[in-house]
């Protein structure tokens, strides 16, 4: 119970606080709707299982010990991060969007993003391999671990399709979209301040 009720806590705090997902995810609803930013919710949520998946088969103590390949790791996530960052930023002033339908980014395209997102991201691999080293052990049945990276996977999905939900509101996403010119620019220097401190963040040994 105390491993269940720690991993619950460790993984609420990660998902709300602030980070590359959760400006990803604010920019495909303002930009182009709820079913885009859900998508990249879920994107985002299948990005978490990456990490899980290599976490659970061992490679995630290869790239702990081996700092090459863990910066490469890194500067890729960072790269993409401000990539995204900069496409963000440089969005001309006023975007014309149908506010009436999700048109302007495909469903694969916003699933797409919001899985690269956390896939790239090296935060959310520090996230699920830091976890897994506090409450797996080598007798932690194997059924817990999947359970424990599901959890994860779901405490993401949830936190980020509300998210979605909000900032597609018609209302607010109106008074976003009047606004967009600043927005992009807020939202495209965070995602390039994230990618650039990841980058710059010393590799772990």
């Amino acid at each position: 119970m105390g491993q269940l009720i720690a991993v619950a806590v460790i993984t609420i705090l990660a998902v709300i606080s602030p980070g590359a997902d959760f400006a990803m995810t604010v920019r495909n609803s303002y930009l182009y709707g709820r079913t885009a930013g859900v998508l990249a919710a879920v994107g985002i949520s299948l990005g978490v299982l990456v990490h899980v998946t290599y976490t659970m088969l061992g490679v995630g103590l290869l790239v702990t010990r081996t700092p090459m390949l863990f910066t490469a790791m890194k500067l890729i996530g960072a790269a993409y991060l401000v990539y995204i960052g900069y496409k963000t930023f440089v969005t001309k002033a006023q975007v014309d969007i149908d506010l009436s339908s999700d048109a302007g980014l495909s469903k694969a395209g916003a699933l797409r993003t919001g899985f690269l997102t956390n896939a790239l991201n090296p935060k959310t691999m520090l996230f699920v391999l830091s976890t897994y080293t506090q409450v797996v052990s080598a007798d932690t049945p194997v059924f817990q671990q999947i359970g424990y990276g599901l959890f994860m996977s779901l405490a993401h999905l949830v936190w980020f399709a509300l998210a979605a939900v909000l900032f597609s509101n018609q209302s607010l996403r109106t008074r976003l979209l009047q606004r967009q010119s600043v927005l992009n620019k807020v939202i495209g220097t965070v995602l390039v301040g994230l990618g650039m401190v990841l980058a710059l963040t010393p590799s772990v040994a």
